[in-house]
């Protein structure tokens, strides 16, 4: 096998090294559950076959470049919101606050659900997984999802660094619970989308609440209706260091809770650095949203994280979303306001072009009250 070239600065790739590598790699690798991410590969090194040096090149805080570092995120122990002490219940609330402030990200512990709930959705998500391809895609006939759910890849990505080397099923809340659906898939899904929405619309309750405010807002606002379940897999990729699992981004939602297995491969950008998630088995994984950053106008920190592949083993994730209904408008909860009132539809469609017409996310920075980004 030749040897792919990646220097540290310019974090360049030789395209026929590459496309050679992942030739013998899809031989012993490639199976029928897997999508064509290798065609997707193919056609991106093909795109990128004018350029002068005949390579691909990517920034340098990119994969493969920077220097990362495994840390904790804060741990938070959820059983002290039911203390009767009041103190302790308002120290548990306020490094909540602290933590979405200053991180972006925390973890919680004795979180109320259950780690038979947890083990069941892993496997049964294993399962959802190995179907063939051919079956994944034709999701509304065979898993009883709406048409549309299952994604692979990065179907807008004009360069190696936006292929995403993974599968999901983006699955909204009403597909789920009270579905008519009896089979183990469908159980598993509904008893953790039930636990995990009361943990979301508490947490959220409780940042409102340490800005000042409380309301009734996000039961109003966040239903089973607007809500979404993902379920990820990231299966092995030959070039680990070249090509994110998940690209980095940051989420749209208010908040986002995530399940994941002993993998690892989360990292997020913490004082400028990208660091990498130590897993931990007890926790799940919080982090804030656009939403909310917009809402406590700056306070709360949606941060820019991604996914990197690994190159034997596979990885899984189950993430919750806590989203409003399109029609919500999103404003400031303090003054003056940095970011200009706007609809969650407004926000997703703007998303949605930028990926379309520029190749990834610009997100918050469009509807700042002041400043209009250039693309």
């Amino acid at each position: 096998m030749q040897t792919i070239r990646s220097e540290v600065k310019g974090c360049t790739m030789e395209s026929p090294s590459l496309l050679s590598s992942f030739n013998l790699a899809q031989a012993s690798m490639e199976s029928n559950s897997d999508p064509p991410f290798y065609e997707a590969l193919k056609v991106l090194l093909d795109k990128n076959r004018n350029l002068k040096d005949n390579s691909v090149s990517c920034a340098d805080d990119e994969l493969g470049v920077v220097m990362v570092k495994e840390r904790e995120l804060p741990v938070i122990d959820l059983r002290r919101l039911e203390s009767e002490d009041e103190r302790e219940r308002e120290e548990c609330k306020t490094e909540i606050a602290r933590a979405s402030k200053e991180w972006g990200f925390f973890q919680v512990v004795n979180h109320g659900i259950s780690i038979e709930i947890l083990k069941k959705m892993r496997a049964e998500q294993g399962k959802v997984f190995k179907q063939p391809f051919e079956q994944k895609v034709k999701e509304d006939e065979f898993f009883n999802f709406s048409a549309g759910t299952y994604r692979w890849g990065a179907p807008s990505a004009t360069s190696i660094r936006q292929l995403s080397w993974s599968e999901a099923f983006h699955i909204p809340l009403t597909d789920i619970l009270g579905s008519t659906g009896s089979n183990s898939l469908s159980t598993a899904i509904e008893q953790f989308a039930r636990t995990v929405s009361s943990l979301a619309q508490r947490l959220a309750e409780i940042l409102e609440e340490k800005m000042g405010h409380k309301s009734t807002f996000f039961q109003e606002n966040c239903l089973p209706s607007t809500c979404y379940l993902r379920l990820n897999r990231y299966p092995p990729c030959p070039l680990f260091s070249e090509i994110h699992g998940l690209m980095p981004h940051t989420d749209s939602d208010f908040l986002t809770i995530l399940h994941q297995d002993q993998v690892g491969g989360l990292q997020l950008v913490k004082d400028g650095k990208w660091i990498a998630v130590k897993p931990n088995p007890d926790a799940l994984i919080i982090n804030i949203g656009d939403l909310f950053q917009a809402w406590s106008n700056g306070a709360y920190k949606s941060v820019e994280h991604r996914v990197i592949t690994n190159t034997r083993v596979e990885r899984f994730s189950t993430a919750y979303f806590l989203c409003p209904s399109n029609d919500t408008v999103i404003e400031s909860c303090t003054e003056p306001a940095v970011y200009r009132k706007f609809s969650f539809m407004e926000y997703r469609q703007q998303v949605r072009e930028d990926v379309q017409n520029l190749g990834s996310k610009i997100g918050l920075p469009r509807f700042l009250m002041q400043t209009t980004p250039t693309a």
